[in-house]
């Protein structure tokens, strides 16, 4: 969950396809496909994401086969972020992923952005029009308590620090100090 500063606000408004969000900032949402993976995967190995969420970077075979095993669980409800016009050139961008899933049976909700997007509020903007798709609640969400920038996304909306443990190292994470967050 890397970074994320702006505290302004925009009402998401659906456009063009159903399954597409965008708000008047120009951050939208739409289902991952296969053909998002590669990108999304050259997000993951950043190293110092990986350091600010206390995560340890999957090998090409596991990224891709964990996201197979994603895009076919109806657990997970996952979502591409993309901008508008994010290089310049009026192009739309790939910035990071946002997704609902099951941990511990609970719901939890996560999402990383390109670290060449952090502090531009599109993390923000993203979680805001994600909770108005994602219907769920209640639902959970982690943050290392060093990122101070994604536990102020998590309460901005309205996430609320429920709880601070360490967590021993894994395969896939840090040992780390973790803020557990919930939305009711």
């Amino acid at each position: 969950m890397p970074t994320d500063a702006s505290d302004s606000a925009t009402p998401a408004v659906p456009r063009r396809r159903r399954d597409v969000r965008v708000d008047a900032t120009g951050v939208r949402l739409r289902p991952v496909e296969r053909r998002d993976l590669a990108t999304l995967f050259e997000f993951e190995i950043d190293a110092e994401s990986n350091a600010l969420a206390g995560t340890k970077p999957r090998t090409r075979e596991a990224f891709f086969a964990a996201w197979e095993r994603n895009l076919v669980n109806p657990e997970i409800h996952a979502r591409v972020i993309e901008l508008d016009g994010a290089r310049g050139d009026g192009a739309v961008e790939i910035v990071g992923t946002i997704a609902r899933f099951q941990a511990n049976g609970q719901d939890h909700i996560g999402y990383w952005i390109s670290r060449a997007h952090w502090g531009k509020g599109i993390a923000s903007r993203a979680l805001e029009s994600f909770l108005d798709l994602e219907p769920r609640r209640p639902l959970h969400a982690t943050a290392a308590t060093n990122n101070a920038r994604s536990r102020r996304i998590l309460e901005k909306c309205d996430f609320v620090l429920v709880h601070v443990r360490t967590d021993q190292e894994t395969e896939r994470f840090l040992e780390r100090e973790i803020a557990e967050f919930v939305l009711g």
